[in-house]
């Protein structure tokens, strides 16, 4: 992920941001790491608000201690940001205000089902912000030798194509070009030439993206699938091993997005690999 010049992690402690802020170490030289502690709406006449305001802020600065220990062993410097309010919303407020251009975050195991009804930190950042934003599972490689695009072709997707060429080009990898064509045995059986339609049409899209990345030296792989689209683009980052997924996010913003949902926050609920999310800006 090259071109990226300032990078804000979200980190909770977790494995899983332990991992997102390892993963940033490798696309920027500025990198911000940002811990947010829930605010006190209780009584402020209540005995013993200090005390939970001050533990509260001890929480959040051990966060930023763990941060910096793991920046030491990596040799890496980073700045700390300790803010407090409803997480999703800091981080958006901190990524604007510092002008990141990524966010980079850990994926908690929230089912789909969870992400729509609770507005789940990851989908709400999402939802709200205009910034690239990486989501890193617990495990993963620390290599990229091998990346999956996922586009369907539209405008919205124009930004993940141009991100993955170029990071598949800074990075050497391989880059696998995938479209997903939403077709169940229904409608394959009664509109068998409509989906052979929308298949030729997918695989055109495709062969104009290979050729730029192939232009760039890109070694790239053309793959079109029917199916469910979060399901197919899932399973099949699995298969070829992918050390990231790159998608576009629809136009949809904020609590529309969040009550729709996308194919992107899908993938993230189920994907083994990291999910690089490319807002048009």
């Amino acid at each position: 992920m090259t071109n990226y010049r300032k990078v804000l992690v979200a980190f909770d402690g977790s494995p899983a941001s332990r991992n997102a802020l390892k993963k940033a170490f490798r696309l920027a030289t500025w990198i911000k790491v940002l811990a947010v502690v829930p605010d006190y709406n209780g009584d402020i006449d209540l005995t013993g608000v200090k005390e939970i305001k001050e533990i509260t802020h001890g929480l959040g600065q051990k966060l930023l201690t763990q941060a910096m220990a793991i920046a030491l062993e990596e040799k890496t410097p980073i700045l700390t940001n300790l803010d407090q309010g409803e997480p999703y919303e800091r981080i958006v407020h901190v990524a604007d205000c510092e002008h990141c251009d990524l966010i980079a975050m850990g994926r908690k195991g929230i089912t789909g089902l969870e992400r729509a009804l609770m507005g789940q930190v990851t989908a709400r950042v999402i939802g709200y912000t205009s910034k690239d934003v990486l989501v890193v599972p617990e495990h993963g490689s620390d290599h990229l030798h091998e990346m999956l695009l996922a586009t369907d072709g539209s405008p919205n997707t124009a930004r993940a194509v141009n991100r993955a060429i170029a990071t598949a080009r800074h990075f050497k990898a391989r880059l696998t070009l995938l479209s997903v064509v939403y077709a169940n045995s229904e409608f394959l059986a009664q509109a068998p030439d409509v989906v052979n339609r929308l298949v030729q049409k997918a695989r055109t899209v495709l062969e104009s993206i290979e050729e730029q990345a192939k232009s760039q030296g890109i070694e790239t792989r053309l793959v079109v699938k029917q199916g469910d689209p979060h399901v197919a683009i899932s399973d099949y980052g699995t298969e070829i091993g992918a050390d990231l997924i790159v998608m576009g996010s629809h136009g949809r913003k904020g609590l529309k997005r969040l009550l729709m949902g996308s194919v992107a926050e899908q993938v993230i609920g189920s994907a083994t690999s990291p999910v690089l999310v490319c807002h048009n800006m």
